[in-house]
């Protein structure tokens, strides 16, 4: 039986991951540096603050590691406070899993001000007893620990817990600790396919509620 719920935010909750696609070569242009070809999917797997020691070693820019962080998070600040929307059909499926009794946690890169204000503004905030981002777990989703975080504050078990995520990374990183895991379409991700085969589930549209409702929840119909 389903009692908790693990939702990516950037391309899952919210229809925002393309802001990140390229923020990284687009912050180094900005600075009148050259960026090489493979830095967008180079820093893609990693946390902020990951991203920006790997530009400070990499590339020969006069400002901290800190400074890099607080500079991206200001460059995307105005998209998340005023411009973010949430993906078709996650209103729906949240009020559903609510009824459910399931907890439900966001997992995310974002900085937690940032996801907080983006979140309440859509009105989707109310849904989840805790906003934790990979910066204060100190550990990207190429590793499993943000999920272990959440699972703790829902007081579930792995086998009970359902990971939503729109990332390939992410989403195989859940599943191959144990959770239980939904592949979400983002044109971000070029690797459908292989969401397909690693998820318990795939979807396309979060509109396809019924679909979670046989899989996860028939015992209940």
């Amino acid at each position: 039986m389903i009692k908790g719920a693990i939702f990516d935010m950037d391309g899952t909750l919210l229809d925002s991951m393309y802001i990140w696609n390229h923020i990284a070569s687009d912050y180094l242009k900005k600075h009148g540096v050259r960026p090489r070809a493979d830095l967008d999917e180079k820093v893609s797997r990693m946390t902020l603050s990951q991203a920006a020691a790997y530009i400070k070693e990499t590339y020969v820019i006069e400002r901290t590691e800190d400074q890099i962080v607080s500079d991206v998070n200001e460059i995307v600040a105005d998209f998340y406070r005023y411009r973010a929307e949430p993906k078709d059909g996650i209103r729906e499926l949240l009020a559903f899993l609510q009824k459910k009794g399931v907890r439900m946690c966001v997992a995310t890169v974002s900085h937690p001000s940032l996801a907080t204000a983006a979140l309440e503004r859509c009105g989707l905030d109310a849904y989840f007893v805790r906003i934790l981002t990979c910066n204060e777990v100190g550990h990207g989703k190429d590793e499993p620990f943000l999920y272990r975080e959440c699972q703790k504050i829902l007081g579930t078990k792995k086998e009970e817990t359902l990971v939503f995520e729109d990332a390939l990374h992410a989403l195989q990183t859940a599943g191959k600790d144990g959770f239980m895991t939904v592949g979400i379409f983002d044109a971000s991700e070029p690797c459908q396919k292989e969401m397909q085969e690693s998820a318990d589930l795939y979807l396309t549209d979060f509109r396809d509620l019924e679909r979670v409702r046989e899989r996860f929840f028939e015992a209940d119909m």
